[in-house]
Order: structure tokens, then sequence, then C-alpha cells
């Protein structure tokens, strides 16, 4: 079984209990306006160029044969429809301004890898978180990466929306799931992802069912759910999940505004969440929950 996975994050602490390696698979049927991935949504392979980076020299223009790179007074114009992947502009540029995201590998073949660092999961109580994009895009080869690491005795977590298809499959072979939510207002939900709340929710309910762990990720975005009412249905939904073991609030970042930017997109700026806020919730949270939430 193959799939597309955009990085492999080794030794990261972020994604999950202990030292951890990380799948970031690419592909994701949302379309958050805030991702700060937004180089992993499509499936396919994608060229990346971080203008910002550039120092114009010259040297991907003379590495491409098919006139990708422009190099004006002021910018680095791209052509990405004479783009073909080969990535060898990237493999010359001197900063590291250039890079192919996307590759094709096996579930063996990344598991090859990630057991490497079997000895730190064994010695921080870690193991390997499958994110993305949206593990659930790619359910068969999520599932043979599970299979392969519970066969290892490796602990497993899987980071994911809710939103895609193959999770009743994976429940047996997840150890953990961190689960996104992005708003808790049907209307806003579909609005700001391009997805209806309610699959989310169903999906939800089978992992409730069966009693997996789940620590909850709520990403903060100013002016869209940073409110009372998204508060509220966080501890709605968190009260009425006995497997919950932690909620962590997640601060709006504009990495994503980038990445849009390397990948010939725009991506708005949504400013930064209120110091006030932040205590608010903190606040609010602590006191209504039964498992520990914060902001991370």
């Amino acid at each position: 079984m193959k799939g597309t996975i955009a990085k492999i994050q080794r030794f990261s602490t972020t994604n999950g209990p202990g030292i951890r390696s990380t799948v970031f698979l690419k592909g994701c049927p949302l379309r958050c306006r805030w991702c700060h991935n937004p180089e992993m949504q499509k499936n396919e392979p994608e060229l990346l160029v971080y203008q910002s980076q550039c120092i114009r020299c010259g040297a991907c223009v003379k590495a491409c044969r098919n006139g990708v790179h422009e190099l004006s007074s002021e910018n680095h114009i791209v052509h990405r429809e004479r783009c073909l992947l080969s990535g060898e502009c990237g493999k010359v540029c001197p900063v590291r301004a250039i890079e192919i995201c996307g590759r094709e590998m096996s579930g063996k073949e990344v598991f090859s890898i990630l057991s490497r660092d079997r000895i730190f999961y064994d010695q921080s109580k870690g193991g390997i978180t499958v994110s993305g994009g949206e593990p659930l895009f790619q359910p068969e080869f999520t599932l043979e990466i599970l299979k392969l690491a519970r066969e290892s005795g490796i602990h497993t977590a899987v980071d994911t929306s809710g939103f895609g298809q193959g999770l009743l499959e994976l429940i047996p072979y997840t150890d953990l799931f961190l689960w996104d939510i992005k708003a808790v207002n049907p209307e806003i939900h579909e609005q700001m992802t391009g997805q209806p709340l309610r699959r989310m929710l169903a999906s939800l309910e089978l992992v409730r069912k069966a009693q997996v762990p789940i620590c909850f990720r709520c990403p903060i975005i100013p002016g869209v759910n940073d409110n009372e009412e998204h508060l509220d249905g966080i501890i709605q939904i968190v009260k009425n999940t006995p497997s919950a073991i932690a909620v962590d609030l997640l601060s709006y970042h504009r990495l994503g505004t980038a990445k849009a930017l390397a990948i010939g997109e725009e991506q708005e700026d949504f400013g930064s969440v209120r110091e006030d806020f932040r205590m608010h919730a903190r606040s609010i949270l602590q006191k209504a929950l039964p498992c520990p939430a914060g902001w991370s």
C-alpha cells in the first residue's frame, strides 16, 4: 500500500505524549480559511517557493529545463504550469527557498523510518502520530501504518477532524485521538471549513462508543470562534465524551500565510488572539471540565 506524505517529523513533542514521530499525510477534504498547512490540502505533490528567502542567485533558473523560474529585478516569477516536479531547482537552491512538498511512499517504507526512534518512544512513553492533511483522506494507508506500529508495540495517535472515510477500521489500532474542533456553530463551521459540522460529530460519536482516549484540540481564530458560544460548545462536547483526557486551545498563528504564498495562493490574516480572552477561556474551561484544559 502506497500513500502520499508531506513530511515525517521526528522527535516531535507536540502531537501526543512523550517523544514521537509524526507522519504528515498530504490531502485534506477541508479548506479551513486559517489552515497553517495549506501545502498539505491537495493530495498531489506541489512546488513551494518562499519568496522572502530567495536571494535571486539564479541557480534555480539554470537547473530547471522547463523555464519554471524567472527572475526580475524585484520578483521571483514562478510558471507553475510548466513544472514537472523534478525537484532539481530545490537541490541547487543555497538558501532552501524551494522545495517539493509531497512524495509517494509505502507504509513499510514509512514505518522503517519511524521505527528508528523506538528507543526514544520506549523511554519517554511516546510513539507514532499520523497527522495531515487529514488521515481519513488516506484511510487505508493510515491503517497500514497503525497496524505496523501496533504489531511492534508502539503507541499510536491519530490527529483528525473526523471528516473522511475508514474511521471504524482505524479505531482498534489507535491508542489516542487528537480531535480537532474547528467551530461549534454549524453555519460558521461550513463557512470557514467548507464542510458540514454534522459529519465530524457523527464520527466523534463512533470514537466515544469505542471509549478511545481523546485529546481535543481547538484552534481559536480571532473574529471567528473567540466567543462564549464556542467555549460553551467545547464544554458540552467534552462533558459528553467520557474518554476525554485533555483540551488544548491553540492560538491562531500566521504560518499558513507564508506557506500559501509559497504555493501561489493567498490566505487572509486573522490577527492575534486577545490576551484577555486567553485568560478568560482558560479559566472557564478549567472550572467547567473534569479534564485538564489550557493553551498550547
